[in-house]
């Protein structure tokens, strides 16, 4: 069973996010950092038999995929903003219920014993209205999983540009987590360091994930567009490497580009 929600209905933000991700065709060839993080949510699901699973922010499926393999569930609803991605979350779980649409405007009903979310919840126009959408849909006991971003998150691009998502801090989502209700609360943060060639290897592989530096698809610190020039591209390589330069296993000069995963765990009475 499906419901579609067309693009036009989206706020214009979150149509620009849904057409970078449907342009990231090699997404899960490049997405390792984001795979790790679905394996650790993974590991962090209480029960592997459940009632009823929802997951937000599908994307192409990594989460969806394991937990197709290693979670049994009554029912699944599983949502995503890009309609281009149906056909594949169908694939996956042939019995779900695939919601395309603004996962912070749907209004998903019922009570589920498990509400799981990998690498997505950043995108909200308000990332804290998670957990308060979430604590009415989870049942007595339901659990709350999900992973996201630290404001160290990018932490180079963001100190040469001024561009990026504006993540809460753990003290806001622990307060988001108590005011909602929530107990045996849990926060951990990962720190990873990727290395590239140059600095032009990692602005592709930030348009291969998805994530532009164009304003429009984030939230910026700057009120004025960020469009990239050559002149500001050649700044941006030239301080990159003055800024960030590492050396990799066989000793050559390369740049560092920083993700830091917060995973969030949590109940409901």
């Amino acid at each position: 069973m499906e419901i579609l929600a067309t693009p036009s209905r989206f706020s214009s933000r979150k149509q620009t996010i849904a057409r970078h991700f449907a342009n990231a065709c090699d997404y899960d060839q490049h997405a390792h950092i984001q795979q790790q993080a679905c394996r650790a949510l993974l590991a962090n699901i209480a029960y592997d038999k459940q009632d009823s699973v929802l997951e937000i922010g599908a994307g192409t499926g990594q989460m969806t995929r394991l937990l197709a393999a290693h979670i049994q569930s009554r029912h699944w609803l599983i949502n995503e903003l890009c309609t281009e991605q149906t056909a594949t979350l169908q694939s996956i779980l042939p019995t779900a219920q695939i919601v395309i649409g603004d996962a912070e405007t749907l209004d998903f009903e019922g009570a589920h014993s498990l509400i799981v979310s990998a690498n997505a919840v950043q995108w909200f126009d308000n990332p804290l209205s998670f957990v308060t959408q979430s604590a009415p849909r989870l049942k007595g006991g339901g659990q709350l999983l999900f992973s996201t971003f630290t404001a160290n998150n990018f932490l180079q691009i963001k100190t040469l540009t001024g561009q990026g998502l504006n993540y809460p801090d753990n003290d806001k989502w622990q307060l988001a987590l108590d005011s909602a209700g929530f107990e045996n609360i849990e926060l951990s943060v990962q720190r990873f360091d990727l290395l590239f060639a140059t600095p032009y290897a990692v602005l592709k592989h930030m348009k291969l994930t998805g994530v532009s530096t164009n304003r429009t698809q984030t939230q910026s610190y700057s009120d004025q567009p960020f469009i990239w020039t050559k002149a500001r591209l050649q700044k941006f390589e030239r301080d990159y490497w003055q800024h960030f330069s590492a050396t990799d296993e066989e000793g050559h000069a390369c740049v560092s580009l920083s993700y830091e995963v917060l995973t969030v765990n949590a109940f409901r009475p």
